[in-house]
């Protein structure tokens, strides 16, 4: 099957709310996409500096450090032993993992992918690039006979939304009856929030697999939680049998982490100092904009993890964008993330703690019309 025409990319279609919102007096405030503003840590800029003599080809699967840090991070930060390097491969970027990995993995037409109801818009890419299906569904129960890979993404992008054990160990049990692959989008794991705080459940986890990796992968990225997405680092953990097939396939497709910044994921996953120190950031700027935005009649549904208020006014996506353009403030469309997201926004906490405020000081005594 050819590859069919793709959509235009989505984010074109809120050029006139940003125009609105430009027009504020005091300026525009972007919260609708998560990139971080944040200085990068020093450890890891020296990291990279360190390891800038770098001649020959990196290997795809990545170094044997990095790989050896992912498998002691999984066990010190997510609960999951008995990784070993061999089950490991590192990513550019775990959106680009995302788009390839169900055509890397040969699923093709006939096939479906199931994603979460709310998505990122990736996962259906890549059934796009594969010539596979994809369907919206939450309840594993409703999922296809002809199923063959399911995301999951806890943390969730858009809404926060985290999977417990329970859900996760459902979910992974209905797909093994399926003989379907689970691939664990979880970015944003360290980004947990309340009751949360201390651990988000991974799909490697053995509470939830029953001890066995068979047919399941994770998926993380250091972009948010070590401020560094401009260095395009990502890994990919879990089922030995997989890994091998996506190296093997990203041998042939040259798709391979610049060998510097596998020097920078082996560091930065031994480091635990600054991605705590990045999350009391966000931390405090999701407590400012909590209190501003349910002050000003907000509701925040969802939002148990990650950099995201998932938020509504009980008005549609598009009239709660109109009132924050209004205000100088450019959110996130909810129905970009699925039919399901239609009456919410996404609000971003990737912005300076000084425009973290301004945002609280223009909500403040903003009143509740949402239709101006």
């Amino acid at each position: 099957m050819a590859l069919g025409p793709l959509p235009s990319y989505p984010w074109d279609e809120i050029a006139p709310i940003r125009e609105r919102a430009a027009q504020h007096p005091d300026g525009v405030i972007d919260l609708s996409i998560g990139s971080p503003v944040d200085e990068t840590p020093k450890v890891l800029r020296d990291a990279l500096a360190a390891a800038a003599e770098w001649h020959a080809y990196p290997t795809t699967v990545g170094t044997s450090d990095a790989r050896d840090a992912v498998v002691e991070w999984f066990a010190r930060r997510r609960g999951v032993s008995g990784l070993n390097k061999d089950e490991v491969l590192l990513a550019v970027g775990s959106k680009e993992f995302i788009a390839f990995a169900a055509f890397f993995l040969g699923l093709g037409e006939g096939d479906v992918i199931v994603q979460p109801s709310l998505a990122y818009p990736t996962y259906e890419m890549g059934a796009r690039f594969a010539g596979a299906a994809c369907v919206s569904e939450d309840d594993p129960a409703a999922w296809p006979e002809n199923t063959k890979l399911v995301w999951l993404n806890s943390p969730g992008n858009p809404d926060g939304r985290v999977l417990g054990v329970d859900e996760l160990r459902a979910a992974i049990a209905r797909a093994r009856e399926l003989g379907a692959i689970v691939i664990g989008d979880e970015c944003y794991a360290e980004l947990g929030w309340g009751r949360w705080a201390e651990a988000v459940p991974s799909v490697l986890d053995p509470r939830v697999n029953g001890g066995s990796y068979e047919g399941i992968l994770a998926c993380s990225s250091l972009s948010k939680q070590s401020n560094v997405a401009g260095y395009r680092a990502a890994f990919v953990a879990g089922d030995g049998a997989l890994v091998e097939q996506l190296v093997r396939a990203r041998k042939h497709a040259g798709l391979i982490v610049p060998g510097p910044v596998q020097e920078v994921i082996a560091v930065a996953l031994r480091d635990d100092a600054h991605v705590a120190e990045q999350r009391a950031r966000y931390e405090a700027r999701r407590e400012v904009l909590v209190n501003a935005l349910t002050a000003a009649g907000c509701v925040i549904d969802a939002s148990e993890g990650g950099l995201y208020l998932w938020v509504t006014h009980g008005t549609s996506d598009r009239d709660t964008m109109r009132w924050l353009a209004g205000l100088g403030i450019v959110a996130g469309p909810g129905h970009f993330y699925g039919a399901a997201g239609g009456r919410h926004v996404r609000i971003s906490l990737t912005a300076s703690d000084a425009e973290i405020r301004r945002v609280a000081e223009r909500l403040q005594g903003s009143g509740q019309d949402l239709t101006r």
